[in-house]
């Protein structure tokens, strides 16, 4: 079975963000290769969207909805439902995740 994948609003703006950043510091090959690997990481939760581990800052809080995948440095923090995959936070690892995290999962 095909999962649907769907980004956030919040998602889709850490993707704008993401590509104006690598744009400036690495120019436009550098960002297309880190976005053409997320792309490919986003496809491949068509098929197998519970493959990622649950991300260790939330399941630390005993909350197992969420899962991630990885195109190292960046996290991809995820939700299957029914028969979707949404897509929440993609971010900088190197981040301070357990903020980020609370803000945008947690508050919401």
């Amino acid at each position: 079975m095909k999962y649907r994948v769907l980004l956030t609003d919040h998602a889709v703006r850490d993707l704008e963000e993401l590509d104006a950043y690598l744009l400036a510091k690495e120019g436009l090959h550098g960002a297309d290769h880190v976005l053409d690997e997320i792309g490919s990481a986003l496809l491949k939760l068509e098929d197998l969207p519970e493959r990622g581990p649950h991300p260790p800052e939330l399941a630390a809080l005993g909350i197992r909805e969420y899962r991630e995948v990885f195109v190292k440095p960046y996290r991809i923090i995820y939700r299957v439902q029914n028969e979707h995959v949404y897509i929440y936070l993609i971010a900088d690892g190197r981040r301070d995740m357990q903020d980020l995290l609370s803000r945008r999962l947690l508050s919401a």
